[in-house]
């Protein structure tokens, strides 16, 4: 695994987020960490790693969170693109931790499932 092309969209106050970190850091490897509730993707970026991900964006979307609700989000009335411009002005709506590996992603739910992408 080539770690300049490893990155980790990581919330330190996540304990799966974290988690996922330690076990890349325990696989003796050194991923980006883009915290990305103050670095949030842009529209292209997120698209990318949807794109990476194999999923539509709505599940991407942490429905669960205050922010959701305050938002106002109703997406099943959004598009795609209108989720994903969403994402981006609310950071905190996105799953947590992504990690991209080259040209694949994978959503660190449950932290486990990061070995599928760097084995």
């Amino acid at each position: 695994m080539n770690n300049a092309s490893l990155v980790i969209y990581h919330n330190p106050r996540c304990s799966k987020s974290r988690e996922t970190l330690h076990i890349l850091e325990n696989s003796n490897l050194s991923p980006t960490i883009i915290e990305y509730l103050e670095n949030p993707p842009t529209q292209q970026e997120l698209k990318k790693i949807i794109a990476m991900l194999g999923l539509p964006a709505r599940d991407l979307v942490r429905t669960t969170e205050q922010v959701y609700e305050d938002a106002g989000i109703d997406m099943d009335a959004m598009s795609e693109d209108e989720i994903i411009a969403a994402i981006c002005q609310h950071p905190a709506l996105l799953q947590r931790p992504i990690v991209v590996a080259g040209n694949r992603a994978i959503i660190g739910r449950p932290p486990a499932r990061v070995m599928e992408i760097i084995a």
